[in-house]
C-alpha cells in the first residue's frame, strides 16, 4: 500500500474544506467536496503533485454547497460519486452504507450520516486514521439541520 497524499484546501467565500487523497505508488486520487469557483486550484494542484483524479466524492448536495464535481469530470474524466438518496441525477456512482471507494491500493468507506440532509455521508480512511464529515460535524460545532431536507 502506497503512501497517503494527503491536502487540506479551504475556500474563504464558502466555508468550505476539500480534502485531496492521493496513493502515491500509483498517482490515484480522490478529491472530496470541491468547490466550483476552486476547480482552477484543484486541477493545478493535481498536476503539480503528479496524480490522477479518478473521482469526485460530495458530502452532501445542498444549497450551501456548490460542488464542481462535473466541471472537474469534464476536465479530469474523475468519475461522480454521490449519496443514493442525495436526489442528484447525473453521478456515475451512487454510494451506500459499508461501500468502499477505492484509489489506488488506498480506500474510503462509506457511512451514512443523514441530519444536515438526507443524502449526507462521511468517508473513513481505510487505516481508520481519517474521516471526512462535510457538514454533518464540523470544527468546533455541527452542521445546521434547518434547512429542507436537514
Amino acid at each position: 500500500m502506497g503512501m497517503l497524499i494527503f491536502r487540506q484546501l479551504f475556500d474563504q467565500e464558502s466555508s468550505t474544506y476539500t480534502y485531496l487523497l492521493g496513493d502515491s505508488d500509483t498517482g490515484a486520487a480522490v478529491l472530496i467536496d470541491p468547490v466550483f469557483e476552486q476547480a482552477r486550484r484543484d486541477t493545478a494542484l493535481l498536476a503539480e503533485l503528479g496524480l490522477k483524479l479518478t473521482a469526485v466524492l460530495d458530502t452532501h448536495c445542498h444549497a450551501d454547497h456548490v460542488t464542481s464535481a462535473w466541471l472537474l469530470k469534464q476536465r479530469t474524466g474523475a468519475d461522480i460519486l454521490i449519496a443514493a438518496n442525495s436526489g442528484v441525477e447525473g453521478a456515475d456512482r451512487y454510494l451506500r452504507q459499508g461501500e468502499h471507494v477505492q484509489f489506488g491500493a488506498r480506500y474510503l468507506e462509506v457511512r451514512e450520516t443523514p441530519g444536515h440532509t438526507n443524502g449526507c455521508l462521511s468517508y473513513v480512511l481505510d487505516d481508520e486514521s481519517m474521516a471526512f464529515t462535510g457538514d454533518a460535524l464540523l470544527i468546533r460545532g455541527c452542521g445546521r439541520t434547518d434547512f429542507q431536507q436537514g
